[in-house]
């Protein structure tokens, strides 16, 4: 069983910054991928992005050129650098760790931007 623990999500005004963390109590480095994800009061959860075991990295539109995902594998741990956030960013962020087998998730950490 892999344990995923969120960290580093807070208020921001509009065009601030956070960077948020996912530790795991397991290694990344066999994960087939680690991702972000978030939900916003009534909407459904939707990737903000990716990164296999590779190192590749896969972004939602609405984050490209803001958002930069990475992963420290000695840490097993995965960051999540957002820049110029915008009130619409306003969500339960989650990290999501892909094993061949089984998929673990994070209780998920609030990000709320002001404007």
């Amino acid at each position: 069983q892999v344990q995923l623990v969120e960290s580093g999500g807070g208020s921001v005004q509009a065009g601030g910054s956070l960077r948020l963390s996912c530790a795991s109590s397991g290694s990344i480095v066999i994960a087939k991928t680690m991702g972000w994800y978030r939900q916003a009061p009534g909407k459904q959860r939707e990737l903000v992005a990716d990164i296999s075991s590779g190192g590749r990295t896969n972004y939602a539109d609405f984050v490209k050129g803001r958002f930069t995902i990475s992963r420290d594998n000695a840490k097993n741990t995965v960051y999540l650098q957002m820049n110029s956030l915008e009130p619409e960013d306003t969500a339960v962020y989650y990290c999501a760790a892909e094993y061949i087998i089984e998929e673990y998730w994070g209780q998920g950490t609030q990000v709320t931007v002001s404007s």
